[in-house]
């Protein structure tokens, strides 16, 4: 184990204080509320990538399964899932990137 502390791990600490600090009600921070993606939004952006449910699964790193369920009404994406969709709605190169990187 190292000694030297990186600016990753500074981030890290600072974004902890943060919340902590919330916590206690000591600061506020800014959220933002994403909405519950209905079934022919989750299609939609899939289909607008001309990607097929696998395809779309494997770019992004989803279940296939869970995808199809979504698109069909039967389960409903949890708050990750629904802030990644949110992305790849609006920049799905981003996610490619990270998930590249």
């Amino acid at each position: 184990m190292t000694a030297k502390r990186t600016t990753l791990g500074n981030e890290v600490e600072e974004g902890l204080g943060e919340v902590l600090d919330h916590v206690r009600g000591e600061i506020d921070l800014p959220c933002r509320i994403v909405d519950d993606p209905t079934a022919e939004r989750i299609r939609a952006v899939r289909k607008r990538l001309k990607l097929s449910r696998q395809k779309f699964a494997d770019r992004f790193g989803l279940d296939a399964r869970a995808l199809q369920d979504w698109e069909q009404g039967r389960r409903v994406p949890d708050r990750s899932a629904r802030v990644l969709l949110t992305v790849i709605d609006h920049e799905p190169e981003a996610v490619e990137r990270a998930l590249a990187g």
